[in-house]
């Protein structure tokens, strides 16, 4: 087990490279070695390196062959026209402690390599072909990047295709810039954790997202902050997936735009999208995908997650599904589902025990106060209408509270709503259509809710519906998304 040491001012390849007072001078001398399992080449701190350094021995899982640094000062740098480190079939790796910037293809690449760790690497101004990624894996096996940093490169920043068992845990990746690209890019891809990384493509030169998950196999995406991109994740085709405890948000650009989306190129199994907060974009979880396509979308489950500040709903199924949407939060003036016709008629994808609050911030701060919302939500009797205070703007700029169609006092005014949208509410007042029955609201401001059973979904448990509205009081607009949710307990009434 050996150690070679490379400082590109004070070194010499005439050297034997075994002590710091023997460094070599390039990374070419240490590729004429016949590295041996447990070796490791340290590069001196403050070194710059002109070259593409070629990784060609492997270690054992044992004994890892280890590239890092020595000494003080800056990490040592790699620049190079082609990639910064650049290996095929090489197994037992680990990178460490090193800076690789201004490179014409990847920060890294490995090819068909095999239980490979890189942690602490910093790269930067990657890619003058944008079909590379800072770092890229291909048809590989066990590659961990870890703690590592990213920043203002050209094409992906991660691109790993075809590899079984990736983990990206701690990782900062900002503006990964390109026609095609995207933070991480995972394709073909199984046993994958991506766990603590913050991923920011807020100022990215991209028309992408954020992580692409693309037939995925025994996935999971957690405890991740995501910001910024046209999506968030997108993981349309894949099995077995599970996506919980990220913060999604910034997702913006598009229509379609959303913080979780699958189904649009290919099969997608055994989705478990859990405990995220998805906020300031459009879509939240979008269940989707070409007309005409006869890709399965089954067990798909919605659950837990906090929803606010969306332009659109939070859950869109506009292609056949079965799964369900239950336990979540959503603001008030956020939509709870878009759900085509169609679907909700099959009774394939329910909606049950989601929430509407006043303000997220209470359900994220405690999880206490998260427990007795829901509980004063669906709290008996069977049929319950749970509706939070409105908050009103006006043209100018005024906001005013008040409930559903009640005066409310103001410093500057009192505000008679009278309108939902366009429609007047006169003497016979107005009814809202819902999924399950409809509402009938008065002049005076009571509801009713009339309950059609023979749509209900047959089973347990409860549903619940949301009508969303817009006011007017005649003279002057005042736009609110606020909604009026009504919770449903079927066992309550079909018992």
């Amino acid at each position: 087990m050996t150690v070679y040491y490379v400082n590109s001012a004070t070194g010499s390849d005439r050297n034997g490279g075994t002590g710091q007072n023997s460094a070599f001078a390039t990374l070419s001398k240490v590729e004429s070695l016949k590295l041996k399992p447990g070796d490791s080449v340290l590069l001196a701190k403050g070194s710059v390196f002109n070259e593409q350094f070629d990784i060609k021995y492997s270690g054992s899982e044992s004994a890892p062959i280890k590239i890092g640094s020595y000494g003080t000062g800056a990490a040592p740098v790699i620049h190079s026209s082609g990639d910064g480190i650049h290996s095929l079939y090489a197994s037992n790796i680990v990178i460490e402690n090193l800076k690789i910037s201004n490179i014409g293809g990847s920060g890294i690449y490995g090819g068909s390599v095999t239980n490979w760790t890189v942690r602490d690497v910093e790269i930067a101004k990657t890619g003058l072909s944008e079909n590379a990624g800072a770092v890229t894996f291909r048809s590989s096996k066990n590659v961990t990047v870890e703690d590592s940093k990213i920043s203002g490169v050209k094409g992906d920043g991660f691109w790993i295709e075809k590899v079984y068992g990736v983990k990206l845990l701690n990782n900062t990746v900002t503006t990964a810039n390109g026609s095609t690209a995207d933070a991480v890019q995972v394709n073909d891809s199984s046993n994958i954790l991506i766990k603590g990384n913050h991923l920011d493509q807020t100022h990215a030169s991209s028309p992408k997202g954020v992580i692409a998950l693309v037939r995925a196999t025994n996935a999971v995406v957690e405890d991740n902050v995501l910001t910024g991109g046209g999506f968030g994740i997108s993981a349309p085709a894949g099995k077995n997936v599970a996506i919980r405890d990220n913060d999604i948000s910034g997702y913006h650009g598009y229509s379609w735009s959303f913080a979780v989306g699958l189904g649009d190129q290919g099969n997608a199994r055994d989705y478990d999208i859990s405990g995220n907060h998805i906020h300031d974009g459009a879509w939240g979880v979008a269940v989707s995908g070409p007309s005409g396509a006869s890709y399965t979308r089954t067990n798909i489950k919605v659950h837990d997650n906090v929803f606010d500040d969306l332009s659109q709903a939070a859950l869109k199924v506009d292609r056949p599904a079965s799964g369900s949407f239950y336990n979540n939060t959503i603001e008030t003036g956020t939509k709870a589902t878009s759900i085509s016709p169609a679907i909700a008629d099959a009774h394939t994808f329910t909606v049950k025990g989601n929430h509407t609050v006043a303000n997220v911030e209470t359900a994220l701060a405690s999880p206490v106060a998260k427990t007795a919302a829901v509980a004063e939500a669906s709290a008996d009797p069977a049929v319950v209408a749970v509706h939070d205070n409105l908050k009103i703007f006006t043209d100018t700029g005024d906001a005013h509270r008040g409930n559903l169609l009640e005066n409310d006092s103001s410093d500057n005014d009192t505000l008679v709503l009278r309108r939902f949208g366009d429609e007047t509410v006169g003497k016979h007042g107005l009814t809202l259509t819902g999924e399950y029955g409809d509402i009938h609201v008065d002049r005076a401001g009571n509801y009713a809710y009339t309950l059609d059973e023979t749509k209900l979904p047959d089973h347990s448990g409860h549903v619940s519906e949301s009508f969303s509205y817009g006011i007017n009081d005649g003279s002057s607009h005042h736009s609110d998304g606020d909604t009026l949710t009504v919770f449903i307990h079927l066992d309550g009434l079909l018992s």
